[in-house]
């Protein structure tokens, strides 16, 4: 099994008061971002190291635990000992390191204990472990291992201690990757650079979606919008809704006979989803976050099928509704076999569908579009049954 450990025991340098882990990031505090990570990542009990227990670490240990995971607030490495499983594999994550899944995940597997480490020494708050290394903030240990920082004195800083016997004992090394601190990873202890790296983690996160509309097209403007959006504290909320007015609008036009305009209306309004997808995401807003998903959905299967309709009614035959029909079930079977890490770049999108429909409609062939879209996703559900499919 997967445990965490987390560290809520330095003061922020600009604010003496505050905890580094109690920081805003997103609209919820630090340490509750890094929980999110390890939960994500198969952690099924976290223990918290803490220095004190101030009201803002309390409301932020109870939020974690209400996600379903065992939490416990440890004042010593003797307590977190206790309470952690003895055959765990401890993630662990430093007192103010803010990182991604794809930094994370590499480090939840079986095997011997790690350091995640990097040798760029422009960015402060890193301890050495070696003559040209230095702790990228995140590590895998064994329970024994913590229980040779409880044998030790009381008086010790846990994390320091725990590093130390780490790199005391030679344990094995992994470089983090290059484009990790583009993508936001690093270790701050100041309410401005965390919140700056609240925007990088955003940014990261529309640019690593596996669909290619979303990277290629999307996340240019989401990169350029969801700093200001989250900065400004713009709810989730407005922006689907904004995104939901779009969509409504477009299918508006394309009722009233502007049906190129209004799939591109439409596309943009699921461009507005995606944003609003990251926004919920970052913010841990689990409703929002399936709400984003079912208007994306939502708006591209309507847009299809009314686009169908239109066609076979100017057309006297009902082959443009098959079309459109056999297409929305294809994408639908299509969105639920593939996954976040099984998706291939190709693969088609339904949030896509709108925009590669419109240049059919405007040179006057939307049943011709309809069928190859409609073979587009035949193609790639079949792809993706293949690797749902269990190899001999």
């Amino acid at each position: 099994m997967l445990a965490g450990l987390l560290f809520a025991t330095t003061d922020a340098d600009d604010d003496p008061h505050r905890l580094v882990a109690t920081l805003p990031f997103a609209g919820h505090t630090l340490i509750e971002f890094q929980a999110r990570l390890l939960i994500a990542a198969g952690a099924s009990q976290i223990a918290i190291v803490v220095a004190r227990l101030t009201p803002e670490l309390i409301g932020a240990i109870n939020r974690i635990a209400r996600r379903g995971i065992a939490v416990d607030a440890v004042r010593s490495a003797a307590e977190a000992v206790e309470k952690l499983h003895p055959l765990a594999r401890i993630l662990v994550l430093a007192d103010g390191v803010i990182s991604t899944a794809a930094v994370v995940a590499p480090l939840t597997g079986e095997g011997d204990d790690l350091l995640l480490v990097t040798t760029d020494t422009t960015q402060a708050g890193l301890e050495r472990v070696g003559r040209d290394a230095l702790w990228a903030g995140v590590a895998r240990v064994r329970p024994g291992r913590l229980a040779e920082v409880a044998a030790l004195p009381r008086d010790y800083d846990v994390q320091s201690t725990l590093l130390r016997v780490m790199a005391q004992a030679g344990v094995a090394q992994v470089p983090l990757g290059a484009g990790a601190q583009s993508a936001g990873h690093g270790v701050e202890r100041r309410a401005d650079r965390v919140e700056r790296r609240s925007n990088d983690v955003l940014a990261a996160y529309a640019s690593s979606r596996p669909a290619w509309d979303e990277r290629y097209l999307i996340a240019p403007g989401a990169r350029a919008l969801l700093p200001v959006l989250a900065r400004r504290g713009v709810s989730t909320t407005l922006v689907l809704g904004v995104a939901g007015g779009g969509i409504a609008l477009g299918l508006l036009v394309m009722a009233l006979g502007w049906q190129v305009a209004g799939l591109i209306l439409v596309w943009l309004g699921i461009a507005g989803c995606a944003i609003g997808r990251a926004l919920a995401w970052v913010r841990d807003e689990a409703v929002l976050l399936r709400a984003s998903h079912g208007g994306t959905l939502g708006g591209a299967a309507a847009s299809v099928m009314a686009l169908a309709t239109i066609a076979s009614q100017a057309e006297g035959s009902a082959a443009a509704v098959i079309a459109g029909g056999a297409l929305v079930i294809l994408t639908a079977l299509t969105e639920r076999a593939a996954t976040e890490t099984s998706r291939g770049r190709w693969w088609a999108s339904g949030a896509a569908m709108p925009l590669l429909l419109a240049p059919f409609v405007a040179i006057g062939w939307p049943l011709a579009g309809l069928l190859v879209l409609g073979g587009y996703a035949a193609i790639t559900l079949a792809a993706a049954i293949e690797r749902l499919r269990e190899k001999p």
